[in-house]
C-alpha cells in the first residue's frame, strides 16, 4: 500500500540530497519517478532541484494554484509513475498536501515530501503543518549545530550575520541567509 512520507529537517541537513538519492534508487531499478519543487525557489537556473553538494535533477515546478492530483494522475494515465518526490514541501498548500495523500490512497503512488518543519521564527509552515498532521510516516533528518547538538531551527541572518527577528515567512536563500542551530542557540540569537 502506498504511503505519504514527510522527511523534515532544518537547513543543511541534506533533504535535497536524500531526495535525489531516493530518485536514483527508483530509476536504477527501472522505475518511473516524478519530481516536483516550488516555483518560488529559483536559486538554480540549471537544475530545478539542486543539493548543496552539487547533485541535481530536473523537476516540475509547482505554485500555490497547481493541482497536484490532476497533474500527477494525468501523467500516470499516460505512463505509470512509481513514486512522486517533492522538494521544498513546506511551500505546499494544505489542499496540495491532501492531493498528495489522495495520490497515495487512491492512485497507489507513494509520495515522498522533503522540507523544512519551521520558519526562521520557529513557526510551522502551512504545508509542513498539514504533513505533520496527516503523513503516514514522519522522518527527521539530522543537521548539526556549531555546538555539536542536533540543529532543529533555522535562523535567518542579515548581510552582517546578525539574527533577523521579523519579516515575511518566506525568503529564499541558502547559507548566506540561514544558519541551522539547536533550539538553545536559536533562542539565544533571537534574544541578543
Amino acid at each position: 500500500m502506498a504511503k505519504l512520507y514527510f522527511y523534515y529537517a532544518s537547513m543543511n541537513a541534506g533533504k535535497s540530497t536524500t531526495l535525489l538519492q531516493a530518485d536514483f534508487n527508483y530509476r536504477e531499478r527501472g522505475m518511473n519517478t516524478m519530481l516536483w519543487t516550488a516555483q518560488l525557489d529559483d536559486r538554480s537556473e540549471e537544475k530545478a532541484i539542486e543539493s548543496r553538494i552539487g547533485l541535481g535533477a530536473e523537476a516540475h515546478r509547482y505554485t500555490a494554484t497547481t493541482d497536484l492530483w490532476e497533474s500527477v494522475s494525468s501523467a500516470h494515465r499516460v505512463e505509470p509513475i512509481d513514486c512522486v518526490m517533492i522538494d521544498e514541501a513546506q511551500f505546499l498548500t494544505k489542499d496540495q498536501v491532501w492531493h498528495c495523500a489522495r495520490l497515495a490512497d487512491k492512485a497507489g503512488i507513494p509520495v515522498l515530501c522533503y522540507g523544512l518543519r519551521t520558519d526562521f521564527q520557529g513557526e510551522l509552515f502551512p504545508g509542513s503543518m498539514t504533513l505533520l498532521g496527516i503523513a503516514d510516516s514522519l522522518v527527521e533528518l539530522k543537521a548539526v549545530c556549531h555546538c555539536g547538538r542536533k540543529a532543529s531551527m533555522n535562523l535567518r541572518v542579515d548581510e552582517e550575520g546578525k539574527a533577523v527577528k521579523a519579516g515575511a515567512q518566506t525568503e529564499i536563500g541558502g547559507n548566506d541567509r540561514y544558519v541551522a542551530l539547536c533550539r538553545r542557540h536559536f533562542s539565544e540569537a533571537l534574544r541578543d
